[in-house]
């Protein structure tokens, strides 16, 4: 396909890309005089189309997340892990029936472990099944009753969610199940639930796990070496 970029369309892709990438590639486009420099230079630097895309991309997250902010980095009572005033918040939508994110846990231990300066938030999104739905509800009823960790980790210990192995997991999380169900049902739950899912469409989010890091959005899992990247280059900014 770039190898068929005209003059006329390669030109404000260009022009885009120096806005974003800044002083080497407004060069690039202050000395512009003919198609043919403009196809050269993206065909010996096709990184740039996707860098600026990136970064475009990025600044599109950063009006999105400035104007949902209490809604994303605020987190649920105690629905968050690491540096409570850590320079850079991680924010994690989660599913407890979603195997990718029971996967997940242990690399946000290991990336909290590994950076005393990180903030992690727990945010539900019960997208997968009715279960899950009912997990997200329990968690949230135990983030603010100071038991979020512990039912966090039980719910994916239990493995594929079942009201038996949810049942286990309040228990072993020292809640009362009798309690805790009778809360989920609040409206103030409901709220809560219906504000992430909200969320969803602005933030671009497809699945779980999604991640919020800094500027960047990315619904897919991601190992311990591409958090702390995106946790570096949010440190940047």
């Amino acid at each position: 396909m770039m190898a068929f970029l005209s003059s006329r369309a390669a030109l404000p892709l260009v022009a885009a890309a120096a806005a974003l990438l800044g002083a080497g590639t407004t060069l690039l486009v202050s000395r512009y005089s003919g198609g043919s420099q403009v196809r050269d230079y993206l065909l010996a630097h096709p990184e740039v189309i996707p860098e600026a895309m990136q970064r475009l991309q990025d600044r599109n997250n950063a009006k999105v997340i400035a104007a949902n902010r209490t809604d994303i980095l605020t987190p649920v009572g105690g629905a968050w892990a690491g540096n409570p005033n850590g320079d850079v918040t991680l924010v994690e939508y989660l599913d407890y029936n979603c195997t990718y994110c029971r996967a997940s846990l242990p690399i946000v231990d290991q990336l909290i472990a590994a950076d005393p300066k990180v903030k992690v938030i727990y945010r539900e999104l019960p997208v997968l099944s009715p279960e899950s739905d009912t997990a997200a509800r329990y968690a949230i009823v135990a983030g603010r009753t100071g038991k979020y960790d512990a039912l966090h980790r039980a719910l994916y210990a239990g493995g594929p969610l079942t009201d038996a192995s949810m049942d286990k997991a309040l228990a072993v999380a020292g809640l009362d199940p009798a309690k805790v169900k009778a809360e989920a049902k609040s409206a103030s739950v409901e709220a809560a639930i219906k504000t992430n899912l909200s969320l969803m469409r602005p933030l671009g989010l497809t699945g779980t796990p999604s991640w919020v890091i800094g500027d960047r959005i990315v619904s897919s899992v991601l190992s311990l070496e591409e958090m702390r990247a995106a946790v570096e280059v949010a440190r940047t900014k």
